[in-house]
């Protein structure tokens, strides 16, 4: 008998939420679950899912539209829907009161970044922290993806360890194949105008205040006049693009570096850099860091919580102060001159990738919650 689930998220754009939903929905055997999403009509999330799956247009952009609430619970009721999953603070309001009035027998709330930590002006976040808090008991099991994110659950929240699984995201090791993308490499650094000899050094991720780009763009100065023959790239695109691009003006890098906006080659991008740089200020569990190390990449990255769960400085990349671009500027000038270092650290960031976060690692544990919690309302035991 097929288990009826919804996976709830805003889909208004395709970040690293998208991302693992879409992962585990496609890791999904089809004669056990019957699945459903409901998310923003025309976003890319909607495009990613295969075609099993019975697809809900729910417009999360009206945020505040208390039809949202009444067309989530209409989907449950409708559909005899015993799970719903949800990520995202502004879908899961809707989805958690949905759920329990609809007859949903369990609501699972993927955390990957707490809303006290949204990029959204105060008011907004006080409100989004508001509605979070009073729909938390709501929630049958939190998933979060690092101990630092459990950490907050637990102690500034105060959700029981019992209420809460960490489960690591994954990615496809098997598609980041540092030997299968040898041409990717060639083809991007022929669009950068790159001989394959010259050194890259680049950042990728969306252009927001969290990811700490500024920071990189400031210890270019100095990696340049240590290595001259560097070059840089940032790749991607959001709010912060105009103010980025004229601090690279003031500083007299934008000979040295190309701003690329969004791409869908963005593995291309990272197999065509030497070194991958991470200057996040605030991460849950980036996807990036994971993608750089099955790469095989050099990776300098900020010593900050999720990142610290992924990289043992020294071990599988070199880890610095957030917001220090002389430490950061230290570490890749490192990299580049000690190469046979730096092909040790790419070497053992992969090992690891494929041992404690594969994408199959993620949804083996992610499929015992839903069969532990099954097994649980079955036997009366949710409520």
């Amino acid at each position: 008998m097929q288990l009826k689930i919804l996976f709830v998220i805003d889909g208004l754009e395709f970040g690293g939420g998208e991302r693992v939903f879409s992962q585990i929905i496609r890791g999904l055997a089809p004669e056990s679950y019957d699945i459903h999403a409901a998310s923003f009509p025309e976003g890319a999330f909607r495009f990613s899912l295969p075609a099993h799956v019975t697809f809900h247009a729910v417009d999360f952009s009206r945020r505040t539209d208390f039809r949202l609430f009444l067309q989530l619970y209409s989907i449950i009721k409708d559909h005899g829907i015993e799970i719903v999953h949800g990520q995202g603070g502004r879908a899961e309001f809707f989805a958690r009161i949905a759920a329990r009035l609809g007859g949903a027998k369990a609501y699972i709330s993927t955390i990957a970044m707490p809303v006290e930590g949204y990029d959204v002006p105060s008011a907004k976040r006080i409100l989004y922290e508001i509605l979070d808090r009073t729909t938390e008991r709501l929630v049958t099991r939190f998933l979060v993806c690092s101990s630092a994110l459990e950490r907050v659950l637990i102690e500034d929240h105060g959700i029981e360890e019992s209420r809460i699984t960490k489960i690591y995201n994954g990615i496809e090791w098997q598609e980041y194949d540092p030997h299968l993308l040898g041409e990717e490499r060639s083809e991007i650094r022929t669009k950068l105008g790159l001989a394959s000899e010259v050194p890259l050094v680049g950042a990728i991720g969306r252009l927001v205040w969290q990811k700490g780009f500024i920071f990189f763009l400031k210890a270019i100065p100095n990696i340049f006049h240590a290595v001259p023959q560097a070059r840089f790239v940032l790749v991607g695109d959001g709010p912060l693009r105009a103010i980025l691009e004229e601090e690279a003006k003031r500083l007299k890098i934008l000979e040295r570096t190309t701003f690329v906006g969004y791409t869908k080659e963005a593995k291309k991008f990272l197999a065509a850099m030497d070194v991958v740089v991470i200057p996040s200020l605030r991460e849950g569990f980036p996807m990036v860091t994971l993608e750089a190390m099955a790469l095989e990449k050099p990776i300098v990255a900020t010593e900050i919580d999720g990142i610290t769960e992924q990289i043992h400085s020294g071990k599988e990349g070199i880890l610095v102060p957030p917001q220090s671009p002389e430490s950061l500027a230290r570490a890749v000038i490192y990299l580049l001159q000690e190469r046979a270092y730096a092909e040790q650290l790419g070497k053992a960031a992969r090992k690891k990738v494929r041992a404690q976060f594969s994408v199959e690692k993620m949804i083996g544990e992610t499929t015992k919650v839903y069969e532990e919690l099954t097994a649980q309302f079955h036997r009366g035991e949710v409520t």
